[in-house]
């Protein structure tokens, strides 16, 4: 059977990722799919016992909610995995599981755009968010504002990430505002969730330092709340698919064997946002 991977999370039929790695299949001319699955939080220990028997499966990416969960069912944790203490790719080896997390590298890859961000007000306190704060610190930056909605947790978070910072609510005005780069790393916004509090979009639009850069994790729907909020303040707008993009490139190479061909990515983004 042709070689496969897919992504795993609940819900899961938001998810583009399928269409980013056929595209880059079909474009390399290599055989195998690539496939999306719902599995419920319950479900993850029968998931992995029966795909890690499969000789065809060459492992998967993982999103919400189970991107600290899995690791549980993981023989083995990449340093960059261990150190975010979450994991989003996973790689079959031989009938044990690799985790790994390359999120890092596509919050870098989508923040690379603008300038060293300094301040960073961070909403969220999921796996995603802790590959941002990992991100933060590879970007030297100096001082993070946690935006949560459980400030235990937040406090938690910030304590463990190693940086300088506060913790609010999600609307909390002063880390908003204090801020050169703002980003959500939670699911506020996203189709089937919550909407972004509406004081936080007011907050944004209250920013008066041109240089300030908003990127929304987000990518369904593209133009979230949160980013049409920015925009309508003149300020640098980064959507979910840059993200989505650069940390699919990196898990690609480790399930197929073969560099993804980024050379294609205008025509990419193009299908995706048909």
């Amino acid at each position: 059977m042709p070689p496969y991977a897919e992504v795993i999370g609940d819900p899961i039929g938001h998810s583009k990722s399928p269409l980013i790695h056929k595209f880059w299949l079909a474009k390399l001319g290599l055989e195998g799919d690539y496939r999306a699955t719902r599995v419920a939080a319950d479900g993850l220990e029968a998931y992995f016992g029966e795909r890690r028997t499969q000789g065809d499966w060459r492992g998967c990416n993982v999103t919400v909610p189970h991107k600290q969960a899995v690791i549980a069912s993981l023989g083995r944790l990449s340093e960059r995995a261990r150190e975010v203490g979450a994991v989003n790719t996973i790689v079959a080896d031989n009938g044990a599981l690799a985790g790994d997390n390359t999120d890092v590298g596509g919050i870098i890859d989508a923040l690379s755009p603008i300038a060293r961000p300094t301040r960073a007000c961070l909403i969220g306190s999921g796996g995603a968010a802790l590959a941002a704060l990992a991100a933060f610190r590879l970007l030297s930056v100096s001082f993070v504002s946690l935006n949560v909605r459980d400030r235990a947790k937040g406090e938690r978070l910030l304590a463990a990430s190693g940086l300088d910072g506060r913790v609010g609510p999600v609307d909390d005005r002063e880390g908003l505002l204090g801020a050169d780069l703002i980003v959500n790393a939670s699911t506020l916004g996203m189709a089937g969730q919550s909407a972004m509090p509406d004081e936080v979009l007011r907050h944004v639009g209250a920013i008066t330092n041109p240089q300030v850069a908003v990127f929304d994790m987000v990518y369904s729907p593209l133009e979230t709340a949160l980013l049409a909020a920015a925009r309508a303040r003149g300020l640098l707008a980064i959507d979910g698919l840059e993200m989505l993009v650069g940390q699919a490139a990196l898990a690609f190479a480790q399930f197929f064997g073969r560099e993804a061909p980024r050379a294609h990515d205008s025509e990419l983004r193009a299908l995706l946002t048909s």
